[in-house]
């Protein structure tokens, strides 16, 4: 990381909206790069600085990693990148996710207080900094006391290891337990959740974390905006080569599988129906439809963005024009398409609340 006569970069903003993550009070990208898959993994080398580069230079700080992404080499390439860029570190917002670690040991994983400290530490160590700004759990253990858990990461926090802790793929029972006790302990909670929402993925996102939102202000970091891909068009005629069901075969074989199957040819309609709306009437591709729709929810504080190429971060930066097309009518006509939004909760015949009051 650089600092005073070492930045080589000032950071400029351009057009990029900043959100709060969760309740608190960091400003974050409504789009961040992240390095599942990608960066240290299929992606090594000048090609990482290339696809930072591009993103910093058009309004992106936020730059999210784990352990366990390419059994640690992601958080080494950032980590390089970040300091042979001469990218400021304040200009920065840096995330890790700690819970698959990179040994087999009983303790290497997971979320004991062992494994939080020690994690935390290596997880500093490969990307070179003193610091991360949210650190993530990421997964639940259910072997662990979360008293232990939400204690652990308070004590990383005081150590100045992380300003913020976080969640991800959790429950919102796990979730409101964490929240729990740390009210209850005076510590600090998580500030939010890392999770899958795209327009086939909505129950847990919309549904199951919606008293979350409204009791503890949780803002969500989305991941897999686009379905792996599949809100792309990409894969409406098979899996094309170089593409990320091709690459990671193994990891997608069970989502290829489903593409051939009711469900699956169900959402390539679906799909190919978007893809017209989207041409028709917003000017835009899909990707930027898909992308701006997940964000336009009021709950994600920011899109993680996955990029193999300098170009495919600019391609979906598009979506930022998108954003504001999305009236109402628009947003009624993406419904009528997928057909998949999660029912509110039940009111037994109550009537309805004035729209214009605190609901």
């Amino acid at each position: 990381m650089a600092s005073g006569s070492d930045v080589k970069v000032e950071f400029d903003p351009k057009n990029m909206p900043f959100r709060r993550l969760g309740p608190s009070g960091l400003r974050v990208p409504v789009f961040s790069l992240g390095g599942w898959l990608t960066l240290g993994g299929t992606v090594i080398g000048d090609p990482v600085k290339d696809i930072m580069k591009i993103a910093f230079d058009n309004g992106i700080n936020m730059f999210d990693t784990a352990e366990a992404y390419a059994k640690g080499k992601s958080e080494v390439e950032m980590g390089r990148v970040i300091k042979e860029l001469g990218l400021r570190r304040t200009d920065l917002v840096i995330t890790t996710k700690l819970f698959w670690g990179l040994r087999t040991g009983p303790n290497d994983g997971g979320l004991s207080r062992k494994h939080i400290i020690e994690g935390t530490k290596e997880c500093l160590e490969r990307l070179g900094l003193d610091y991360v700004d949210v650190i993530f759990a990421h997964r639940p253990d259910v072997s662990v006391p979360m008293e232990e858990i939400v204690r652990a990461f308070n004590w990383v926090i005081e150590k100045g290891w992380a300003f913020y802790w976080a969640t991800s793929e959790w429950s919102a029972y796990d979730i409101e337990e964490a929240q729990h006790i740390a009210t209850k302990l005076g510590l600090h909670g998580p500030i939010a959740e890392q999770c899958q929402h795209n327009m086939f993925h909505r129950e847990r996102p919309e549904k199951e974390y919606r008293p979350l939102y409204k009791k503890y202000q949780l803002g969500t970091t989305v991941f897999s905006a686009l379905a792996s891909g599949l809100l792309t068009g990409k894969y409406n005629g098979g899996i094309p080569e170089g593409t990320r069901f091709s690459t990671h075969s193994n990891f997608f074989k069970g989502t290829v599988d489903s593409l051939q199957k009711e469900e699956g040819l169900t959402k390539i309609r679906k799909v190919n129906e978007l893809s017209v709306l989207a041409e028709q009437e917003l000017g835009c591709t899909i990707t930027h439809l898909a992308l701006a729709w997940v964000a336009k929810n009021p709950n994600t504080s920011t899109v993680i963005l996955g990029a193999s190429k300098p170009e495919q971060v600019l391609d979906n930066l598009k979506a930022l024009d998108v954003i504001p097309k999305l009236t109402p009518e628009i947003m009624d006509k993406i419904e009528a398409i997928l057909e998949n939004q999660p029912a509110a909760p039940p009111t037994f015949g109550r009537p309805a609340l004035d729209i214009n009051g605190r609901l």
